[in-house]
């Protein structure tokens, strides 16, 4: 993907994907911690290649020589001063962690658009949640990613109301071009074939080809497993094309299947 800024008024990928993953009304996550920490370090690495700070260079990750300021020059700082390059999936694991999780949710939270609530536990602050203030920024992100995706804005649920948008809407609130004729399997596999390997799809008639944010935003959310819970309504082969080939959902999901062995092998007490 093409070096890009993101604008001032614009969350980086990290806050992106925080802001969807965290229940708007709780503050507390939507995917299991760990999955919600692996798929952060994955966003931090998506947000330092979409700026021109690192690359993938064969299997590993490697710094480039000039980038523009950012609010992660912690982790890139981190990858700069390591002599041995690491790959991807290294990287991941090096950086998901609680630090870079709190560091994400308090630039939020400065900026109006989440809410610090701390919670007592025998008279001290024990737990941290962050509720949303500020619903803009999260409704212009799942607008990006609907029109991405070929879904009408009356299609789309959240997590907190998956169970609403699952029992559908009536055929007469629901325009005609809602169910584009791309979703049926004949069609959606002959956009399947059609573009190489690491290339993006082509938009489907009712899907706006999206920019390089939202689409590594796509891919990052469907490796935490949260895209079918925000957008019910996704076409799956279109979902899965738009985060084909994409090295730091990758190493994510390489990261999330260690893990979940690792737990399956354990032992119980």
């Amino acid at each position: 993907m093409n070096a890009e800024t993101p604008r001032a008024a614009e969350l980086n990928l990290p806050q992106a994907f925080l802001l969807l993953a965290t229940n708007d009304h709780d503050g507390k996550p939507e995917v299991p911690m760990f999955a919600l920490r692996t798929t952060l370090a994955g966003a931090i690495l998506a947000e330092l290649e979409l700026i021109g700070a690192i690359g993938l260079q064969g299997k590993h990750v490697r710094a480039r020589g000039t980038a523009p300021q950012t609010d992660l020059q912690h982790e890139l700082e981190l990858i700069r001063g390591k002599y041995r390059p690491h790959t991807p999936k290294r990287w991941v694991s090096m950086l998901e962690g609680r630090a870079e999780m709190q560091r994400v949710y308090e630039g939020m939270a400065a900026r109006g658009i989440v809410e610090h609530v701390g919670e007592k536990h025998l008279g001290v602050f024990r737990s941290v949640r962050y509720p949303e203030k500020d619903h803009a920024p999260e409704a212009a992100l799942l607008e990006k990613i609907q029109a991405a995706l070929g879904v009408a804005p009356a299609d789309a649920g959240t997590p907190s109301d998956a169970a609403a948008a699952d029992a559908g809407t009536p055929d007469t609130e629901a325009p005609a071009a809602a169910v584009p004729e791309a979703a049926t399997p004949e069609s959606a596999a002959t956009d399947a074939a059609a573009p190489a390997a690491g290339t993006p799809a082509p938009a489907t008639p009712d899907a706006t080809a999206p920019d390089a944010r939202t689409k590594a935003l796509i891919a990052l959310l469907q490796a935490a497993g949260l895209l079918s819970k925000l957008v019910p309504a996704a076409d799956k082969v279109r979902a899965s094309e738009l985060a084909k080939d994409y090295w730091p959902s990758r190493a994510v999901e390489d990261e999330l299947r260690m893990i979940r062995l690792a737990e399956e092998e354990e032992p119980g007490i």
